[in-house]
């Protein structure tokens, strides 16, 4: 049996929040599908030169009334990050909360507008620890 990775899919609330938030990560739409008949639309971003590797969105047109209003079941996302520091504070300039700030100059933690934990990791080797973010406390839950 052969297995073939497909993409990862979270239900979004709000798409023009949802877009804003993933399109600030650095991910761009690489495809759509809007079904009249289901009344979703479905929403495939990548990181740049990794379309084999999508995220879905799903956004339901009449809301999500009846179904599950948690993502206990659902872990994490995770993005590698050329600085984490310089992606944090980009982050934090456009309203973004850091839950769990790169204290270790490794791994940070932050929420997307629909609640899902998106933990960046710093590519390579970690960055020497630096204010203000050596100090920061957490915030949340991550």
């Amino acid at each position: 049996m052969a297995l073939t990775y497909l993409h990862v899919m979270v239900r979004v609330k709000d798409l023009e929040k949802s877009m804003a938030f993933y399109n600030l990560l650095g991910l761009r739409e690489i495809r759509r599908y809007d079904s009249e008949q289901g009344r979703f639309t479905l929403i495939y971003l990548a990181a740049p030169g990794q379309d084999e590797t999508p995220l879905e969105l799903t956004y339901n047109w009449d809301g999500d009334e009846g179904l599950p209003s948690d993502s206990r079941h659902f872990g994490h996302l995770a993005y590698g990050v050329d600085n984490i520091y310089e992606t944090c504070q980009m982050l934090m300039d456009n309203g973004v909360t850091i839950n769990r700030p790169p204290r270790d100059g490794h791994m940070a933690f932050v929420r997307s507008p629909d609640n899902i934990s998106i933990e960046l990791l710093q590519n390579g080797e970690r960055l020497e620890p630096t204010e203000p973010w050596a100090s920061m406390a957490s915030t949340g839950q991550w």
